[in-house]
């Protein structure tokens, strides 16, 4: 029997690359769920984080950016996105507001254009899909309210979009309108999850992202996306501690090189900051060991997809 009043569903919150889809999730779930760096193309898979607002809970699927695909990658994280999409009762289309202005104006600093094609791009698959969504225009921090209206004004004329909202995931600006606006259009019915639940996330599959994102944030200029993180082991140790192993695979020896760092200090490094966010996120002891394996063509592995729930086959 349902709980009187309770209401859930999911929202889909697509967009370009960078648009901050992961850094709005883990604002409007209050808690890390999704791993954020400055690189695009940093969530490889849909994951679920979950949100609540009085008796509505929010199911949020933050989904791989959508963009030009080259690689067979490429292919399933933006076919990902889409299915994430098609799945959900409400969309939420996310905009680097910073970036259409700075390409409309010409300038130079953060000016994207790839990120404004990627918009166009979502804006004329919603139109193929018959779907309307809700604009949320980020990264308003510094930007003039009169720009934002016209901004606003000129993507609302797509016709795609049921409503604006002016955010910034990144301070929460705007954000706590938007998640009761969310909340609103939930559907009764019972919570599919736990209500302190925070996320929809297998425990090996989050311990992998999380050294994922550390591996980005101290090798990202010179691995940009040629690292893969695998949880091969994850079991329980003495005093309730966690046992964690896990494989780095790149695709070159020099690559290998530069994630060992001189005299394995990198490596050490990313051990370290992965370790102790593992401790605090499972709330218990972590014993992480990393090991780094050349693997060249571990974007073409059938298991690298189907582990985080992506088309090998597309």
């Amino acid at each position: 029997m349902s709980v009187v009043g309770r209401k859930s569903g999911f929202v889909a919150v697509i967009g370009a690359p960078n648009a901050g889809k992961s850094t709005l999730v883990n604002r409007l779930v209050g808690a890390k769920v999704t791993i954020v760096t400055r690189k695009v193309q940093t969530t490889r898979f849909p994951i679920r984080g979950v949100a609540m607002e009085g008796e509505a809970q929010i199911v949020l699927v933050d989904t791989p950016g959508v963009f030009a695909p080259r690689r067979r990658l490429d292919r399933a994280m933006v076919q990902a996105a889409w299915n994430g999409a098609a799945d959900a009762d409400v969309i939420v289309h996310l905009v680097d507001s910073a970036a259409e202005l700075a390409v409309e104006d010409g300038s130079a600093v953060g000016a994207d254009p790839h990120a404004v094609r990627d918009a166009q791009s979502v804006m004329e698959g919603l139109k193929v899909s018959g779907r309307m969504a809700i604009l949320a225009l980020n990264k308003i921090d510094g930007v003039k309210r009169d720009r934002l209206l016209a901004l606003a004004e000129r993507l609302f004329s797509s016709g795609v979009y049921e409503e604006v909202f002016m955010i910034s995931a990144e301070n929460g600006s705007g954000v706590d309108d938007l998640k009761k606006r969310l909340a609103s259009k939930m559907q009764p019915g019972d919570w599919l999850y736990p209500e302190d639940q925070t996320a929809d996330l297998p425990l090996r599959l989050l311990a992998a992202e999380i050294t994922r994102e550390k591996v980005y944030l101290r090798v990202h200029d010179e691995i940009p996306y040629a690292a893969a993180v695998e949880t091969t082991a994850f079991t329980e140790a003495k005093g309730g501690a966690a046992r964690i192993e896990q494989t780095i695979y790149v695709e070159r020896e020099g690559q290998r090189a530069i994630v060992l760092g001189k005299n394995g200090q990198t490596l050490k490094w990313i051990g370290q900051h992965a370790r102790e966010e593992l401790c605090e996120l499972f709330d218990r002891k972590v014993h992480l060991f990393l090991h780094v394996q050349v693997r060249e063509n571990w974007q073409e592995m059938r298991e690298f997809y189907s582990a985080g729930g992506l088309d090998f086959d597309v």
